[in-house]
């Protein structure tokens, strides 16, 4: 039996605009549906999601055509790219927004946990939260109040639990809000990326939860996450969104291999020409070179060898690169990142760059075989949001190959979280 049907699901909007923007438009929307009985005249317009692209159209399908049915029991994975339309889906499921067109069903009730602080009341306290939210999925105050200790407890806010959750930290609502999602007994449960927001002990935390749920009480589960290890722990089959529509539905270790398919094609543009990147554009990244201990440019690394990772810039006029931040991430197939470095960190000077070139030498490169990818972000004065100059998820691809090589006694330093064996300067 079916928990959730899709059925030729769509959703539009109007970039910048709430309705049609004039009472003409409205007026003759409302005559055609309502009175006509025909679809809907603004539907006859609009272009797909695709945000890597500048589109003609004010009107955008974030979603069109969706058709899938998920199991009552199922843990279904939801996957895709930054904008695929995997968190529309889900506010359409929720009833936070309805549908442009298209019917869903879901048979049950449904327990959502989408972006931090979602469905909390700021000025009440966390203990008043769970009576509210309770409420909204149709439960009575003795049913919540069965389940109050267990909430509590579970989600670790006991010593403020009778404080108002405007108080709390992002990791605290998270923590809360899921808690209550989890225990109020909901036939489907649905989760997005706001457990990244939770400390490692709360993801292992909840995704066991989600596990109980699921396994020994025979939910329905929808998990959207862009950690590829988690979504292939966690669930049974798997959705891949592209640009607002259903690419492939399978199990869920080939719905994450097709999903890992689409990141190499990337990796046949330039860096100047990737048009995936943010920032304001004050520092941006020409080129990346990886490079030996010769200066010799390079595609493959052995374990534990030399590695130099050197950045082409273009400066805007009048820019301070003594003011610049750069940070360096590689992370796996997975997505899990596998190590960090941050220049506010380590020893550098940027006040002079010859040729507008920095690197990252790396001496030793401690990693065992497979393919890495290095992400960076490049920042002024701070790392605040609004100073972003350019940012890339992905840019190039490290192949590390097999050497034999021996470590005695290594020490772990800890880097913002990741552990660390690889030192390196920035130059």
């Amino acid at each position: 039996m079916n928990a959730i049907e899709f059925d030729h699901v769509g959703k539009q909007y109007r970039l910048g605009l709430v309705s049609t923007g004039t009472f003409s438009h409205d007026l003759n929307r409302w005559w055609t549906m309502n009175v006509r009985h025909k679809e809907d005249p603004n539907l006859k317009i609009g272009e797909t999601n695709d945000r890597s692209q500048k589109g003609e159209s004010n009107y955008v399908w974030a979603l069109k055509d969706i058709n899938f049915s998920v199991e009552q029991g199922d843990v279904v994975g939801i996957i895709g790219k930054n904008g695929a339309g995997k968190s529309t889906l889900l506010k359409l499921l929720s009833q936070v927004t309805a549908p442009t067109v298209g019917e869903i069903r879901a048979r049950g009730r449904i327990a959502s946990l989408l972006e931090v602080g979602t469905g909390f009341h700021p000025e009440m306290t966390g203990r008043e939260n769970i009576y509210l939210n309770g409420a909204i999925m149709g439960m009575t105050k003795a049913e919540i109040s069965r389940k109050l200790d267990e909430i509590i407890d579970f989600s670790g806010c006991e010593r403020y639990i009778d404080t108002p959750v405007k108080r709390y930290s992002s990791g605290m609502t998270v923590r809360l809000g899921f808690a209550i999602a989890a225990h109020l007994e909901p036939e489907i449960l649905v989760v997005d990326e706001v457990l990244a927001v939770g400390d490692a002990e709360f993801q292992k935390k909840a995704i066991g939860k989600m596990q109980d749920v699921s396994k020994g009480e025979g939910r329905t589960v929808l998990f959207v996450s862009h950690n590829m290890t988690a979504v292939k722990n966690l669930c049974k089959s798997g959705i891949l969104f592209e640009n607002g529509k259903v690419k492939f539905i399978g199990n869920v270790e080939d719905t994450i291999n097709q999903y890992l398919a689409i990141n190499p094609n990337m990796f046949g543009h330039a860096i100047s020409e990737r048009t995936d990147r943010l920032g304001n554009g004050l520092i941006r990244v020409k080129d990346v070179f990886l490079r030996n201990r010769l200066g010799a440019q390079i595609e493959e690394v052995f374990t534990g060898d030399y590695l130099r990772i050197e950045f082409n810039l273009e400066v805007e006029k009048g820019v301070d690169t003594s003011e610049m931040i750069i940070a360096c991430s590689l992370t796996d197939s997975y997505d899990n990142s596998v190590v960090l470095w941050v220049s506010d960190e380590m020893p550098h000077d940027f006040s002079k760059l010859a040729n507008n070139t920095l690197s990252l030498e790396i001496p030793n490169l401690n990693l065992r075989p497979n393919i890495y990818y290095l992400n960076f972000q490049i920042s002024l004065k701070d790392t605040d949001r609004d100073n972003f100059c350019d940012t890339m998820h992905s840019a190039v691809q490290i192949h590390v190959i097999p050497e034999a090589f021996y470590m005695n006694g290594p020490v772990l330093s800890t880097i913002r979280g990741h552990q660390s064996l690889i030192p390196a300067t920035f130059l």
